[in-house]
């Protein structure tokens, strides 16, 4: 019974001293895998644009199969398909899978139409204000999927594709990821015009629905036009499907390359003068966001305190603060605002990983 009792309070006392331990906010969990979401647009009772029996959703099921095959040779990549069949989904299932699966990138794979004939190239999309009326057509085609979706009134509440102001709250929801998403069609749209010699449509931004509901960089790509002749046959056959996948294959290890997006160093805390309880939970003001390297002192950043740097991928991202309490975080926060460093926002610190608040 003695003996039973001091074990008890043995492990006790390991659990106590567990739960007390101190925070080190330099080790994280090991890094996850890179995660790629390849959703095929369109499927099932949704054949997308239909050209001379040309199917746009058996074209980007394929290409998405293609592309898949090749990221899954790399072993610290993670694949989710959205539809690997002739399958209808909902546009807020694919985004849900994407955000399920916490994605480090989002893929939807399509084709495009017009009018004319003559119109041929491919463009990639992110999420943004569609400016124009071309390009507010080409959303309401994509979009136009809502309306085959039972009690679509329902699920899209107060979404109006016309209506940029419908999807507003969003963009800045997701703010954050514009720039790694702009990156990402960039690096398409570059392999499309040097490796498939394809007119060059450039990246674009407008308000998809499938783009609106995805949290993580997302991009839209449509690979070429099946209603012109040359490059319908292109996209129809398997070389051109296979040589379209490598293009995006190669756009998403190039995107890879240049970010670690759970695998961060803190380099530098200097002028640390709040003193961080034990505890899980630790918040930042983070100021600023460059390629260049710069010394972590607060008299580089307008004698903020407790500066610090943190490296993720080829970018070097700094913060002021390190508090376990959120209300001195956005006392801080507020103080960089004024003193110019107008997009300050908080992040936290969790477990070891970092998130934005």
């Amino acid at each position: 019974m003695k003996i039973y009792i001091a074990l008890l309070l043995f492990l006790g006392s390991l659990q106590l001293h567990a739960g007390n331990e101190p925070v080190d906010s330099t080790i994280t969990k090991p890094a996850k895998k890179f995660t790629v979401v390849l959703d095929a647009g369109h499927g099932g009772k949704d054949p997308g644009k239909l050209v001379s029996s040309v199917r746009e959703k058996d074209i980007a099921l394929k290409v998405v199969k293609y592309l898949g095959k090749e990221l899954e040779d790399h072993t610290d990549i993670e694949i989710v398909y959205t539809r690997t069949t002739d399958k209808f989904l909902e546009l807020y299932q694919r985004a849900d899978i994407a955000n399920k699966a916490k994605a480090d990138l989002f893929i939807s794979v399509h084709c495009n139409a017009a009018a004319s004939r003559s119109a041929k190239g491919n463009e990639t999309w992110v999420l943004g204000l569609h400016r124009n009326a071309d390009n507010l057509e080409v959303v309401k085609r994509e979009n136009a999927v809502i309306l085959l979706e039972e009690d679509y009134e329902e699920k899209y509440a107060g979404f109006d594709p016309n209506d940029p102001a419908s999807f507003a709250s969003n963009l800045i929801v997701q703010e954050e990821y514009l720039d790694n998403s702009i990156e990402m069609a960039s690096k398409v749209q570059s392999n499309f015009e040097a490796d498939l010699k394809r007119k060059n449509r450039g990246v674009k931004q407008a308000g998809f629905a499938v783009l609106r509901l995805s949290y993580m960089p997302s991009v839209l790509i449509e690979t070429g036009f099946i209603t012109n002749a040359e490059e319908r046959k292109f996209l129809s056959s398997s070389t051109g499907q296979k040589k379209v996948a490598h293009a995006i294959y190669d756009a998403v290890i190039k995107y890879k390359a240049n970010r670690s997006l759970n695998d961060f160093v803190i380099e530098d805390i200097t002028d640390l003068n709040e003193t961080v309880e034990s505890n899980n939970t630790i918040y930042k003001v983070q100021i600023a966001a460059s390629k260049n390297k710069i010394e972590a002192k607060s008299y580089n950043f307008k004698k903020l305190p407790a500066i610090s740097r943190e490296q993720e991928g080829a970018i070097y991202r700094y913060f002021t603060g390190s508090f376990n309490d959120l209300k001195k975080a956005q006392d801080l926060q507020k103080k960089a605002v004024k003193l110019g460093y107008k997009s300050a926002f908080i992040v936290k610190y969790e477990n070891g990983e970092r998130s934005r608040l």
